[in-house]
C-alpha cells in the first residue's frame, strides 16, 4: 500500500465507489460484447489486452475506440450510432455473465459502512447496467446514491457527479473521498476538490496507476476503510 500524504482522514465522511475495475471485474463482459458487435461489421476479434485499454471513459468513447482500430475517421462516422446500439444491445444480453466482484471489496464496504460512512457508487456505465450488476452481484443495498454515465450533463473526469453526491449529503467535498482505478476517478475527484484513493488492480486505460496523482493507493477496499478509520 502506498503511503499517502498526511491528510485529515478524520473529516471523511462519505465514500464514493467507481464500479468497474474497481469494485467488479467486468473486463470479459466487454470483451464479450464488443466483439459480438464486430463480428457485424465483418470486423475480427479484439482481445482482453486491447479493450481494457479503452474502458472507463463511457460506453461513447468505448465503441469510437474499438471502430478507430480498424477504421478510419469517415468510416467511424458513419457507423458509429448502429455500431453503439448493437454494443448495447449484446452488453445487456450478457450483462454480468463473466462478471467477479475483486478481493476485499465486500469486506470493505461492510467496513466503511461500520464506521458510519455514507456511500455512493459513481460510474461513467450507463445507470441501467451498473444498477443490473449492483444488484446481480449483492451490492446494491450498500449505495444510498448510484450515477450511471447517463445519469447527469457530464461525467467523469468531469467533476459534477461527485459534486452532486456531495450536494446529496449535504457535505462538503473536503469531506469525501472518491475510490477508483483509473486516472477519470483521481481527476474528477482532485476537480471537485475530494480525496481520492486508487486501487492497483483495474484498467486505468493501459497507463501506470503510479503516475495518477492521488492520495494513495490501496490494494483493496478493506485497506482503503482502514486508512480512513486511523
Amino acid at each position: 500500500m502506498k503511503t499517502p500524504r498526511p491528510l485529515e482522514w478524520n473529516r471523511v465522511r462519505a465514500a464514493i465507489l467507481d464500479l468497474d475495475g474497481t469494485m467488479l471485474d467486468t473486463a470479459q463482459d466487454f470483451r464479450v460484447a464488443i466483439n459480438c458487435m464486430r463480428a457485424e461489421f465483418g470486423l475480427p476479434p479484439l482481445s482482453l489486452e486491447t479493450i481494457v485499454q479503452f474502458v472507463g471513459k463511457g460506453s461513447e468513447n468505448l465503441i469510437r475506440r474499438v471502430l478507430e482500430t480498424d477504421l478510419d475517421s469517415a468510416q467511424v462516422a458513419q457507423h458509429f450510432d448502429t455500431a453503439l446500439a448493437s454494443y448495447q444491445r449484446h452488453y445487456a444480453r450478457i450483462n454480468g455473465d463473466h462478471v467477479h466482484i475483486y478481493p476485499g471489496v465486500e469486506a470493505g464496504l461492510q467496513a466503511l459502512r461500520a464506521q458510519g460512512l455514507r456511500l455512493a457508487c459513481v460510474t461513467n456505465k450507463p445507470l441501467a447496467f451498473a444498477l443490473a450488476l449492483l444488484s446481480q452481484t449483492g451490492l446494491r443495498d450498500y449505495f444510498e446514491v448510484v450515477y450511471g454515465g447517463d445519469s447527469l450533463p457530464t461525467k467523469k473526469p468531469e467533476p459534477g457527479p461527485l459534486l452532486q453526491v456531495c450536494t446529496d449529503f449535504d457535505l462538503m467535498p473536503a469531506q469525501v473521498v472518491a475510490i477508483g482505478d483509473s486516472s477519470n476517478d483521481a481527476l474528477a475527484a482532485r476537480a471537485a476538490g475530494c480525496y481520492v484513493l486508487n486501487v492497483p488492480y483495474g484498467y486505468n486505460h493501459g497507463q501506470p496507476i503510479q503516475d495518477v496523482d492521488s492520495d494513495g493507493i490501496v490494494s483493496t477496499l478493506l485497506d482503503a476503510a482502514q486508512l480512513i478509520s486511523a
